[in-house]
């Protein structure tokens, strides 16, 4: 059982691994930056190897940067946020379990799934709470897709998520870096298990692929497909979703949601935009955590469920079946046992 925080101080919290400072894809930069302003937290400190970004970080947000995870410790933190390099996040979160600290780890939740079964399986004997960053549900957009959806029959999902290359890439391909987040979107939408990949993977102009064109069918009867490449020049984030009984368009980007519906024998039927919110996926992700910690409630985004989208991400790769429900239940009891 997950112990809560109740206490009225202050939630004590820290991130681990800064990124680049003043890029796009400095995650545990962005982590800070929203703890920094969050009200009921306390932001203890940042860990970065890197003395550069330490300074930066410090000049930025007046909180102490350390070079290490113990150096953290000592500073006195209930709750951490990891955005370091995903190689690294079995080690880490490990390490902080231990320790008895909650944690929150980015997408996704660790190299293999294997990996990810030991960090549910620490999270568990430990008592903490353990959440993982998909933090794309968050965007008030698909948040608005999921309301338009709900008690629809869904038929069909399909998701664009295209750029032009980013430099800072070299161990991961699109599958891992973009994809997951797709899978992850695809398994929410249906509250359904993917059980049929269909992957489609080139390598244009990188070594690993970074073209991908995937083809699921979850248990409940939906066809979804992904296409994802980093040959884009430009960013696209689209969803459409097709059920018998309207055909719903997302921009996630632009946070436009519209919604076709009432459809007539003579081709006609109606059409609106959605109201969609203006939060900052970040913050309602970290708020979300932080909630979770304080009321010993299940976090938005578990373990188990980040660790099945992994999971079909890496049968994407590997051109593997999706896992049977036998094979599904030999994992729980791995985790049970571990």
């Amino acid at each position: 059982m997950v112990q809560a925080v109740k206490n009225s101080a202050p939630l004590r919290v820290g991130v681990v691994g800064i990124g680049t400072m003043g890029s796009n894809h400095a995650r545990g930069s962005n982590h800070a930056r929203v703890l920094a302003g969050l009200a009921g937290v306390h932001l203890v400190g940042v860990v970065d190897p890197d003395p550069a970004q330490r300074e930066f970080v410090t000049r930025a947000l007046g909180c102490p940067a350390i070079k290490d995870l113990d150096g953290l410790v000592k500073l006195g933190v209930d709750a951490v946020t990891i955005a370091a390099p995903t190689h690294l996040h079995r080690e880490i979160a490990l390490n902080c379990i231990e320790r008895g600290i909650h944690v929150l780890v980015e997408k996704p939740i660790a190299s293999t799934v294997e990996e990810g079964d030991d960090i549910i399986a620490a999270a568990k004997r430990a008592g903490v709470t353990l959440m993982v960053g998909h933090v794309e549900r968050f965007n008030p957009a698909v948040q608005a897709i999921k309301s338009a959806i709900r008690g629809e029959d869904i038929l069909s999902i399909a998701i664009t998520r295209v750029g032009p290359f980013p430099p800072r890439m070299s161990n991961v391909g699109v599958v891992i870096d973009l994809a997951v987040h797709d899978i992850d979107l695809i398994r929410w939408f249906t509250d359904s298990d993917i059980v049929e990949v269909q992957p489609q993977l080139s390598n244009a102009v990188a070594e690993r692929e970074d073209i991908a064109l995937l083809q699921f069918r979850t248990a409940s009867g939906v066809l979804a497909h992904i296409n994802t490449n980093w040959l884009t020049p430009f960013k696209a984030r689209n969803v459409t979703i097709a059920t018998r009984g309207k055909y719903v368009m997302g921009d996630l980007l632009t946070r436009q949601v519209t919604e076709c519906f009432g459809f007539q024998k003579d081709g006609s039927y109606s059409m609106r935009h959605l109201s969609v919110g203006h939060d900052e996926p970040l913050r309602a992700e970290l708020i979300s955590f932080v909630d979770s910690v304080r009321e010993g409630k299940e976090p938005a985004v578990t373990g188990e469920q980040a660790v099945a989208s992994l999971e079909i991400a890496i049968r994407c790769l590997d051109g593997r079946p999706a896992a049977t429900a036998a094979s599904r239940r030999k994992r729980e009891q791995r985790i049970v046992a571990v």
